[in-house]
């Protein structure tokens, strides 16, 4: 399924976020134009470990793009995109708020080029608000989003995640943000301005935890904020405050995930290893300090084969923390196909599908910087003349 085979998105983002988005609008069938700063382009490349000459990341988010290096500090290359923007459908980028316009190339002069055109901007803390212009990473949006706030342990700071949330989600809500945009451009014949925030984006993965904290702050009001006791770090059923939803450790070292949180779970699991099914482990409270000691036990006295073979026999959502390394040999991925490779004459580079990723793999490799410059500004509408004259200048490159 290639629906967006008639799209076209000019991509000004790098890293992470951005580049997540338009991987997922390119494996559905658009055409993705990368833009890359002649120092360097997209950061992403140069960051270990390396295959093929460009980062395994790099891979993983660019393939099937196109690449061309343009130098916006300088005006010649500013006039270029102000041409190829014409015949785009979309222009993705994650500068902070004001750097586009500091180049002549805010949101507003893009769209008088092409009024059809959806501008979408993603950002930390999005175009408005007293952070707009702070910078931030992964990690801090969490914190100030207040989803950190909800981890464990429940002494001390919480933990560092080992994924980017806010990233990856940002770029799905702009996803979908980008096909609403479109699907009201067929009915108006008018593009968009879309302002999105990472910040704002990893809200919803909280919002059991929220509407617990919500209701509480209701009850609450009109006391002293500071007299109260802290919400979340790792109290809440969702947040290791109980038993039954939990990690533990295999008497060979490797850790299991228990998330029995319904009763009947709950029930075929403790009839599996002989606990008495108290309900009372559902809720958090003092007792869950003994049942997380009783369970941990339980797990320490079976290899992690004998738990994965307990949970095929008993099904009472119980499954093995795997490592990475070990994702391409699970039965389930593999049977799911979400590893492959695509070859190239760099060599073969791994690559991950997202949800949507059409089976048939008829894909292009991650580009090099600058591969692909002269054929972007001619589709984009600029004459040989004109390539010639920015590839002389050294405004553009091929690569």
């Amino acid at each position: 399924m290639r629906p967006l085979s008639d799209l076209r998105v000019l991509d000004l983002s790098r890293l992470l976020p951005g580049p997540y988005a338009t991987l997922v609008l390119a494996d559905l069938g658009a055409r993705v134009d990368k833009v890359e700063d002649p120092q360097g382009g997209d950061y992403l490349r140069h960051m270990p470990p390396q295959v093929a000459g460009e980062a395994a990341a790099f891979h993983l988010l660019n393939r099937g793009k196109r690449s061309a290096v343009l130098d916006l500090k300088r005006p010649e290359g500013r006039d270029a995109l102000r041409k190829l923007v014409r015949s785009y459908d979309v222009v993705f980028e994650q500068f902070r708020p004001g750097v586009l316009d500091r180049l002549g190339l805010g949101h507003e002069v893009l769209r008088a080029e092409n009024p059809r055109l959806i501008v979408c901007a993603l950002t930390g803390y999005g175009q408005t608000g007293p952070l707009a212009q702070r910078a931030g990473h992964d990690l801090n949006y969490l914190a100030r989003a207040g989803l950190l706030g909800t981890q464990g342990p429940a002494e001390g700071p919480p933990q560092a995640p080992g994924f980017q949330l806010a990233d990856v989600s940002g770029g799905m809500w702009c996803v979908i943000a980008i096909l609403a945009a479109l699907r009201e451009r067929d009915r108006t014949g008018q593009g968009a301005t879309l302002d999105l925030a990472m910040a704002d984006g990893v809200l919803g993965f909280a919002t059991v935890s929220l509407g617990t904290m919500l209701a509480a702050s209701l009850s609450d009001r009109g006391a002293d904020p500071a007299a109260q006791p802290p919400l979340g770090s790792g109290t809440e059923p969702l947040t290791g405050g109980i038993a039954p939803y939990n990690t533990y450790v295999t008497s060979d070292g490797h850790a299991m995930s228990l998330a029995a949180l319904e009763p009947k779970f709950w029930a075929t699991f403790c009839a599996g290893v002989g606990l008495e099914p108290d309900m009372g482990a559902l809720v958090p409270g003092p007792h869950q300090v003994a049942l997380k000691e009783t369970v941990a036990g339980l797990f320490r006295s079976r290899t992690r084969e004998a738990w994965i073979a307990f949970s095929k026999e008993r099904d009472c959502c119980l499954e093995p923390v795997l490592h990475p390394r070990e994702l391409p040999q699970d039965p389930q991925l593999a049977a799911r196909g979400m590893f492959f490779e695509i070859p190239s004459p760099r060599g073969p580079t791994p690559q991950l599908r997202t949800p949507v990723t059409p089976k048939d793999d008829a894909f292009t490799p991650a580009p090099l910087s600058g591969e692909h410059t002269r054929e972007v500004l001619r589709d984009g509408g600029l004459s040989e003349e004109e390539i010639e004259s920015l590839l002389r200048a050294g405004v553009a490159r091929q690569g």
